[in-house]
């Protein structure tokens, strides 16, 4: 693992990521639900990655393929652990002891649907635990605790252990201070702990929780670690997904505005997920929805009204009213409104794509213009290409897909249609109106239209005919 500031190789981190979330209501399992652009457990893998681990174990449920990838995708050194029988978080955590390194002296447990952690409360919680028999374990105090754990304390203000709600007596459901679930316990006592667990409770499941008394009936020291309540805010279901997601966007938001200089002019209309760049001196619209991995580099003007997937924005260029994905678009550049750039769509520096142009699979170069009312798809483009009004790259013979070249300084009149696989040569000129369906050469004009036919009095005699009992001449 890299190196950092902190640094903790002899503790290992045990995250319990094998819930269903039945109150998700949901096929998917409840970690790989998103929250501003990540899973709830990549986020929980975020928080842990600057701490200097020496091990990092996911306790997954059977069949969870799909959790496996997720992981893998972190890039984080992590093994994995099987919950085959959902028998309680004390059960999970049986589940990953057997696959700690020997080196390892503390384990920090906690869930995996914590999506508001942050590396400095985890360290903190590290901080806390580095000394001889002691056990820390994040708290934090609710105006409405209901569902959550509370903390019992001994006469002298120390933790004494965890009551469920659903165990609790009416006293102890008055109790405001509650467990976060997530602690670090000394290896070998909470191997003990482990071995000693039952299932003696209302759930009949076999409770993490109990640990803690168990660890102080073998003489452990447990130390409270208050954290704010949005740190530490769990995920049950869709409701408080969005809540956390939430929160997530506006810290985001104000990283953005305070630590990198980045104009928001309506943050509550402006939803960015945590993993999008955004460069010194842009400017975010109201409207604009920037998501999973989009970058925008520096001095940017970015909507109204803009929605933009895994795309890259050149220094200095405008977006307005824009939806793209997996597009590129180059520095200088000026897109919209209305435009839709679809997957492989890469625009060049200086270049144009404006009002209801559609690209797809479109390479345009530097320089290059397509005004408005466009569809380029399959196509390459080289620099200084005028591609004007109405112009469409026929790409589909109803079997296969083929591609269209323009070359370099060429200009293609309005209402053409290029019937692919075909050229425009460089500096070439094609006709408005045209129907392109062999390569024109470099430097030709290349005219594929009827010749216009012009009737004189033609108006005249079809009112004439209409007033007697001839039938209409027709059109022709």
């Amino acid at each position: 693992m890299s190196t950092s500031p902190f640094s903790a190789p002899d503790v290992a981190a045990v995250v319990l990521a094998a819930g269903r979330g039945t109150r998700f209501r949901s096929d998917l399992v409840k970690v790989l639900h998103r929250a501003a652009g990540r899973t709830l457990v990549r986020h929980v893998l975020e928080a842990l990655r600057p701490l200097g681990l020496g091990q990092v174990v996911v306790v997954v449920g059977p069949d969870a393929h799909d959790v496996r990838a997720e992981i893998e995708d972190s890039g984080l050194p992590v093994h994995i652990a099987v919950q085959e029988q959902p028998l309680g978080t004390g059960h999970a955590v049986q589940q990953a002891v057997p696959v700690l390194d020997p080196g390892i002296r503390r384990v920090l447990v906690l869930p995996g649907d914590t999506p508001l952690l942050t590396g400095g409360v985890l360290a903190g919680l590290v901080e806390a635990s580095d000394a001889p028999s002691t056990l820390a374990m994040l708290t934090t105090r609710l105006a409405d605790p209901s569902g959550y754990g509370r903390v019992l304390r001994s006469g002298d203000g120390t933790v004494a252990g965890i009551v469920e709600h659903a165990d609790a007596s009416d006293e102890q459901r008055a109790i405001d201070e509650v467990n976060a679930g997530m602690y670090v316990v000394p290896a070998d006592t909470l191997a003990d702990a482990l071995a000693r667990l039952d299932d003696d409770n209302a759930q009949g499941e076999v409770y993490l929780t109990d640990v803690v008394a168990l660890a102080v009936d073998a003489g452990c020291r447990v130390v409270a670690v208050d954290a704010p309540a949005d740190a530490v805010a769990g995920v049950n279901d869709r409701r408080q997904l969005a809540e956390v997601s939430a929160v997530l966007r506006r810290r985001h938001l104000d990283h953005l505005m305070v630590d990198v200089g980045v104009t928001v002019v309506d943050p509550a209309t402006t939803h960015v997920d945590v993993d999008v760049e955004v460069g010194v001196d842009s400017t975010l619209l109201p409207g604009t929805i920037l998501e999973a991995g989009t970058r925008i580099g520096r001095g940017c003007v970015v909507g109204p009204h803009t929605h933009l997937t895994r795309c890259v924005v050149g220094d200095g260029a405008t977006v307005h009213s824009t939806r793209g994905t997996d597009a590129v678009v180059g520095a200088s550049a000026s897109v919209g409104p209305f435009a839709h750039l679809r997957a492989g769509t890469v625009l060049g520096a200086g270049g144009r794509i404006g009002a209801y142009v559609e690209t797809k699979n479109a390479r345009v170069g530097d320089g290059s213009k397509i005004p408005h009312l466009s569809y380029v798809g399959d196509a390459v483009i080289g620099s200084g290409v005028n591609v004007a009004c109405g112009v469409v790259t026929v790409n589909y013979d109803g079997q296969d897909k083929h591609v269209t070249t323009i070359d370099d300084d060429a200009f293609v009149g309005c209402d053409t249609m290029l019937v692919a696989p075909v050229t425009i040569g460089a500096g070439a000129y094609v006709a408005a109106g045209s129907v392109i369906t062999d390569d024109v050469p470099a430097g030709a004009l290349a005219i594929a239209r009827a010749r216009q036919v012009v009737k004189e009095g033609w108006v005249d005699r079809r009112r004439t005919r209409r007033s007697g009992d001839g039938d209409d001449e027709p059109p022709r």
